[in-house]
């Protein structure tokens, strides 16, 4: 499952990535963004390769689950019943 953080945009249009998504970025390290419709990615400029569609593709899920939450279209659930629910 995606993990998800807020952060803020500065008036000179700098961000931070909270510690905890930041994974194997470093100081220094070259970061490609790629505009989608309204989504942003970032990745590693030694990590763009060939999972560019697959990402593309996973931002366009989210894009869509998110829509689908606001909607209300959500089922809450504790642990035990998802997991009873999963073997159905």
């Amino acid at each position: 499952m995606a993990n998800i953080s807020i952060t803020k945009m500065s008036s000179k249009g700098q961000i931070v990535i909270p510690l905890e998504m930041r994974g194997e970025m470093h100081e220094g390290d070259k970061i490609v963004i790629i505009k989608n419709d309204n989504q942003i990615i970032l990745k590693k400029v030694e990590d763009f390769d060939e999972n560019l569609k697959e990402d593309l593709e996973f931002a366009r899920r989210t894009e869509e689950a998110w829509k689908r939450y606001d909607k209300g279209e959500f089922v809450s659930m504790d642990s035990k019943d998802f997991l009873k629910a999963l073997k159905n």
